[in-house]
This record gives structure tokens, C-alpha cells and sequence, in this order.
């Protein structure tokens, strides 16, 4: 194969969208860095070894053999090289880690040196320069930002007190879906407009749908803003990869995450500029977003942050936090229409606990057991985050015996470890039962480190309180509300399609029949 055909296989890999020419000069820049770098490095060998891993090709290293089902691809190669190994992606060194042990030494033993990101360009335009929670690094911003998020945003009592605008979300998605009664249904759209519009009625009491009725935020054009956001935030990336190319924006990534990010600046704008006129005229909602305002007014640096940090925090909820959620109650609906038997056990419990003449309430959601085992039975088969979000150590470190150079991206491989035959009974399979052991302590905050859907330690998903109730929620409400059937002649495709979150490649469409038996709870 000559070096023209490698060059063109990648290109059709990653989605570039330039000449040959223009991707021949990134490979003789990207050549004459790497050489620069050993020449300044002198070669020094570390005094533990580098953990092994497959040899790729000089300067682009193994990106032309992974493929397009990364967290596949690696699973495959741990296969041969171990729990822990390394492999180059362009001038970038990766390790993978697929173990609860590796992991330990990660997230626990050495979690202040792994707690910085390596954020991707898209990520850094999407927070505004990681002024975030997700991307941002550790570091005294960080610390003060997830303090003020998970103390006051997300405490028992503000999730609690927000509880009336939450519900008032999922009902309007369950009166969406009764009024297409007996039509096939585009769960994934329906899922997605529900929770993020239960999430801004959390945030400033509005409705994206409603306060939009004359912009272009419509249902599928609201799903297509935020697909295209998540995508841009974790695609493969030339401009990641050769980091001294990132000007070139080869791929255009940077410049549609910049587009579709001012589209959503819109939405968070104008909420922000109506609460702060209401302010002026003497009218103060207290809510999420006010008090991330009163924080931007404050002049305690101990608290108060800038307004690219409040808009930043604003994307991780009503972004981060609803895409994932969806993603996950659409997995979940669709393993149970891939198994009958459980979703009839799943309707049998909705009718013991909730009863048919009554409305799912979160008050009802810690006697759903089997609806809980069924949920985290999902995260494992189809974590959102197969690959959590990347690391990077802020010194040069070892795990498990092998050196990590300072600046690495480090990948835990959260579904290799969920299908692992060592540490699950017949992990392939849909089992919700392996989670209603009474002696097995299984829950979302990473304290058993073979099951980590939101991740594990300080970076553990600082959503989770939220997240945790609004899959549940969801779910149980959508379920309990209507049966659900799949379409005449069709069949529930589960494959999966890679990215930052792992989505289903055919998005779950289904009909349904109410279930409730006094039909003015639907109005």
C-alpha cells in the first residue's frame, strides 16, 4: 500500500473533507514534530516500562486500523495486549484501561493526578475554554464551580423543590405521545424534547418548545441542534490528534461547533436577558438560574462566577445531562421490547406500585426495584459514555507497574469492563435480575469498579443526583402511561453507533396504546 493510499483511507476514516494535498502536509508537519520532540527528549527511557500496545504506523500511529466502533476496537486489542496498553493516535499517546484494578489506581489511589481533562477542540469551544464542569481542569475554579453545583444546584432539597416543574415536562411529553395513539412513535425525538424541557422548567420555569412556538426550536429540529452538538464534542478529530494543526481546522469541526453552539447561546441569552430585565422591574423568580445570576453579580471570589461559566454550567444540565438520560430510557425501552417477558414483569410491578387510575409520581420510584434492576442492567450492556470522558495525568505517573507520561490520554474502557466474562455471569446477555441481589450493593457512584456507568471519584458525573431521578422518571411514566408495541413487520434493531455517547444507530420507533383506565389523566 502506497503512503497516497494510507493517506486516503484515513481521510474517508475521519471524515475529512480536504484535498489529498492539504493531508499530505499535515503528515510532513506532524513528521518533522515528532522528530523535534525525540530529539528534545533524548531519547531517556523511563524507569518503569510503557505499557504495550500494537506498533501503527510511523507519525499517524494506529488511527487507520481502529475503525468506526472505537470502544470495540479496543476491547479487542486489551484482548491481546492486557488491561492496560498504550497506542499512538496521531502525535498523541493513548493508554486504555480495562480493568477494576487499573481503574482503582486511577480514580481512587492516584485521582488528583488523573483528575485534569484532555478535552477536545470541540469541547473547548463548546465551554468557552473549559469554563465548565465536565471539561473543565482540576484546578481552584473547578473545585469552587463542582462545590457551588453539587452543595446548592443538585442538593436533595432543590432537586426536591423543583419537583412540580419536572413533572410538568413529562406530562406534556405523555400528552405528545397520547395524542399520536395507535401511530408509530420516534421515541428517541420524544424522550429528548421531554427532558430538556423538563430540565429548563427546572432552570428558569420556561419551556424551550413554548418560548420558541415562532424561532425554528421545533421537536426535530431541537434533536438535530443537540445531536449535532454532542457529535462535534467527542468526533474523531485531525486538529485533536496533531494538536500544532488545530489552526488548519481540517475537518471543519471547529467551525460547525462554533454554529451550532451559537444557536444554542440564543436560547440561553434570551433566558438570561428576560430574568435580568424581570430583576430591573422588581420581579425575581428563585430558581436554578437566578441563583447562578446572583452568583454572577457577586463580588465574593469565593463564589462567584462569570458569565461564560453560568452559560457553561447551563450546557452541561440542559445539555449534557438530557442527551444521556434520553439516550439511556430509549436503550432501556428497547431491551424491553427485545424481551417481552421482562417488560410484561415490568408492567406488573407499574401496577401493583402505581395502580392504573393514577399518574407515575417520583414518590413512587424507590418501590420500583425491577424497574431500577432494569435500568442499571442498560447502563451496563450500553453505557452512555462507553469510554467515560478522557484523562490526563498531571505528572508523569505509573499504573500497574508500567509509566505514564505526563500529558497522556487515558481512556477507561467502562464497556469492555461492563462485558467482561471475568467479572459478569454471561455478560451478553439482558439479565436485570443479577441487580436485585439484596447483598450486592450495586448503585451509579462508581464505589464498585466494575460497574461505573457516571464514572468514579472526583470526576465522578457531577449530574448524577438529577440524572438518577429523571431516567427513573421517565421511564416509569412512558411505561406505566401506554403499552408499547413494535410496528407490523418490523423488528428492534440494537446495534450501536459510536461516539462521546453511545447512541442506538436506528433510533427506536414503537406504537402506543394507552394503559390508564380514566383517560383524563392523558389531558
Amino acid at each position: 500500500m502506497s503512503f497516497f493510499q494510507i493517506l486516503d483511507g484515513f481521510a474517508a476514516t475521519w471524515g475529512s473533507n480536504k484535498p489529498l494535498q492539504a493531508l499530505t502536509a499535515v503528515f510532513i508537519a506532524a513528521f518533522s514534530i515528532f522528530f523535534a520532540s525525540k530529539i528534545a527528549r533524548g531519547f531517556r527511557k523511563p524507569p518503569f516500562p510503557l505499557p504495550p500496545g500494537p506498533r501503527g504506523l510511523p507519525i499517524i500511529g494506529y488511527l487507520p486500523f481502529l475503525g468506526t466502533d472505537l470502544h470495540v476496537a479496543l476491547a479487542n486489542l486489551a484482548s491481546s495486549y492486557g488491561p492496560v496498553f498504550k497506542l499512538r493516535l496521531g502525535t498523541k499517546l493513548c493508554v486504555v484501561v480495562s480493568s477494576p484494578a487499573a481503574v482503582k489506581e486511577i480514580v481512587r489511589d492516584k485521582d488528583a493526578i488523573f483528575a485534569n481533562r484532555d478535552a477536545s477542540v470541540g469541547a473547548l469551544i463548546a465551554t468557552y475554554g473549559g469554563h465548565d464542569i465536565a471539561f473543565a481542569d482540576y484546578d481552584p475554579e473547578w473545585r469552587k464551580m463542582r462545590k457551588l453545583f453539587v452543595q446548592e444546584m443538585l442538593s436533595k432539597a432543590s432537586i426536591d423543590a423543583c419537583y412540580d416543574k419536572r413533572r410538568e415536562g413529562v406530562r406534556m411529553g405523555i400528552r405528545e405521545v397520547y395524542g399520536k395513539t395507535g401511530e408509530a412513535v420516534n421515541i428517541s425525538q420524544i424522550l429528548l424534547v421531554t427532558l430538556v424541557d423538563s430540565v429548563v422548567r427546572t432552570l428558569w420555569g420556561g419551556s424551550i418548545l413554548e418560548d420558541h412556538k415562532d424561532s425554528s426550536v421545533k421537536g426535530p429540529e431541537l434533536k438535530q441542534m443537540l445531536n449535532e452538538f454532542i457529535t462535534l464534542l467527542g468526533c474523531p478529530n485531525i486538529s485533536d490528534f496533531f494538536p500544532a494543526l488545530a489552526w488548519l481546522d481540517l475537518q471543519g469541526v471547529a467551525r460547525r461547533m462554533r454554529k451550532v453552539c451559537a444557536q444554542i447561546d440564543s436560547i440561553l441569552d434570551k433566558a438570561i436577558n428576560e430574568r435580568t430585565t424581570a430583576g430591573v422591574n422588581g420581579s425575581r423568580r428563585r430558581d436554578m438560574l437566578q441563583y447562578l445570576l446572583d452568583l454572577n453579580d457577586s463580588e465574593d471570589p469565593a463564589s462567584s462566577l462569570s458569565m461564560n461559566q453560568v452559560k457553561a454550567l447551563l450546557k452541561d444540565i440542559v445539555i449534557g445531562g438530557t442527551d444521556t438520560t434520553a439516550t439511556i430510557t430509549e436503550w432501556a425501552l428497547s431491551k424491553l421490547l427485545k424481551h417481552p417477558e421482562t417488560l410484561e414483569q415490568v408492567y406488573q410491578e407499574l401496577n401493583q406500585v402505581v395502580g392504573l387510575d393514577s399518574m407515575v409520581e417520583e414518590s413512587h420510584l424507590p418501590q420500583l426495584h425491577y424497574l431500577n434492576a432494569v435500568l442499571k442492567e442498560t447502563h451496563r450492556l450500553h453505557p452512555a459514555l462507553p469510554l467515560l470522558v478522557p484523562r490526563r495525568p498531571s505528572q508523569t505517573t505509573d499504573v500497574c507497574g508500567y509509566t505514564i507520561p505526563q500529558g497522556t490520554k487515558i481512556l477507561i474502557n467502562v464497556w469492555a469492563i461492563h462485558r467482561d466474562a471475568q467479572l459478569w455471569d454471561m455478560p451478553s446477555e439482558f439479565r436485570p435480575e443479577r441487580f436485585l441481589d439484596p447483598a450486592a450493593k450495586w448503585d451509579y457512584a462508581g464505589n464498585d469498579f466494575r460497574y461505573l456507568p457516571f464514572g468514579s471519584g472526583r470526576r465522578v458525573c457531577a449530574g448524577l443526583p438529577l440524572a438518577e431521578r429523571m431516567q427513573m422518571y421517565a421511564l416509569a411514566s412512558f411505561l406505566h402511561c401506554f403499552k408499547w408495541e413494535v410496528p407490523k413487520g418490523e423488528e428492534i434493531e440494537l446495534s450501536e453507533t459510536f461516539g462521546i455517547v453511545l447512541k442506538k444507530a436506528v433510533p427506536l420507533v414503537a406504537v402506543p396504546t394507552p394503559r390508564l383506565s380514566d383517560l383524563k389523566l392523558y389531558a
